[in-house]
């Protein structure tokens, strides 16, 4: 957590990101450290990105069991 609705992430492809939370999931998620999040790059800035959902405990223990993570 960065403060000012941004984060730093660990993507998949091994890069290191700044990311950006939008006003309408800013105020309905909270986010917290460790939690597992889906991503968008943007096209003209590979270090940014914009967050799009956050997945919750049940979720990600599905993942995990279902062998996605």
């Amino acid at each position: 957590m960065l403060g000012a609705s941004r984060l730093e992430v660990k993507c998949q492809d091994g890069k290191d990101r700044m990311a950006r939370v939008p006003g309408k999931l800013r105020k309905r998620v909270w986010m917290r450290q460790g939690d597992i999040v889906i991503v968008v790059p943007w096209d003209f800035q590979d270090s940014k990105a914009d967050v799009i959902w956050r997945y919750t405990g049940p979720q990600v223990g599905w993942l995990k069991r279902n062998g996605y993570i």
